[in-house]
């Protein structure tokens, strides 16, 4: 008898690292809230770490902890209670108060000729409701892996098509928002990935009218990544600090120009400029602040 195959395990997407489960879902407290979405973090971490060394027990049974406390639905429950006005409300907000005094004074943002409103593509959306959808600045299209609503395509952003670049005058976005999804993922390197990726549905528009016909503000920012993290990846990371950070984001060809801390989370706004292949650097994960207190999130770009 021939020796027994090794089952292998590799890296999955992250449409394969959330699971789909319908249990009912229950009503969750603020501290309930916190700690749903702390343990799904930690346990969609430990997976990648069992992926990445092959231990295919290992990731079964963290997985089935996942499917024991209800799955993705329970997580997007929690998450969606998280971004509700009674505990915060949702981090859009933050974008809005950022861009409104430009854009009111030019809502439409382009030349007579065209008057088509700013295209926003949101990554994990989980509301149609939040700040960026009730403000009409927008047309947005919302994209999750677990679609709760008829207005969010079910969709893994890595896997969504890129718009051909004779096509992406029309199908680009003035706007990216990923609003704790780089967080989600599990492996660095992926997250560099995903970072990378979206320079590709990003345009920039010639018949945009250019700030200095504006006046000077936020304007200046467009076309934009909007992304918001875990205070924490940021701040009390042993591989990651704003300054890296910085140079990661800024090495894809962006520039920032507005950015919030809270004790809870960082959210950054940065100016899509176009990146070069030729000009691009790998970064690899560099311990910067040692510490038992620290945490490991990092991101990796290759």
């Amino acid at each position: 008898m021939g020796a027994k195959r090794r089952r292998s395990i590799k890296p999955n997407l992250l449409s394969h690292t959330r699971p789909q489960n319908l249990q009912p879902l229950r009503p969750l407290s603020s501290r309930a809230t916190r700690n749903v979405i702390r343990k799904h973090h930690t346990l969609q971490k430990q997976i990648s770490q069992a992926v990445a060394t092959k231990n295919v027990s290992l990731a079964t049974s963290l997985q089935s902890q996942i499917d024991a406390a209800g799955g993705l639905p329970t997580y997007q429950h929690a998450s969606i209670l998280g971004q509700s006005a009674a505990r915060g409300g949702d981090s859009s907000k933050v974008l809005m108060e950022w861009l409104t005094p430009s854009l009111k004074r030019n809502p439409t943002y382009v030349t007579p000729q065209s008057y088509r409103k700013l295209r926003m593509l949101e990554v994990g959306a989980l509301s149609v409701e939040n700040a960026c959808s009730r403000s009409g600045f927008f047309d947005i299209e919302r994209i999750d892996l677990h679609s709760q609503h008829a207005g969010i395509l079910e969709q893994d952003f890595m896997k969504r098509p890129i718009p051909e670049k004779e096509l992406l005058h029309e199908e680009g976005f003035d706007v990216v928002s990923l609003s704790l999804v780089v967080n989600y993922v599990g492996d660095a390197k992926e997250r560099g990935d995903m970072l990378r990726r979206v320079g590709s549905f990003i345009r920039v528009r010639q018949d945009i009218e250019r700030a200095e016909d504006l006046g000077k503000g936020t304007m200046n920012a467009l076309p934009a990544l909007f992304l918001v993290l875990p205070a924490p990846c940021v701040l009390n990371s042993r591989y990651l600090d704003e300054e890296t950070l910085e140079r990661i984001v800024g090495n894809e060809g962006y520039e920032l120009v507005q950015k919030k801390l809270s004790k809870k989370l960082v959210y950054y706004l940065w100016r899509f400029k176009g990146a070069k292949d030729s000009q691009r650097q790998s970064f690899r994960r560099v311990e910067l602040r040692p510490g038992g207190a620290r945490n490991n999130f990092s991101i990796v770009m290759r």
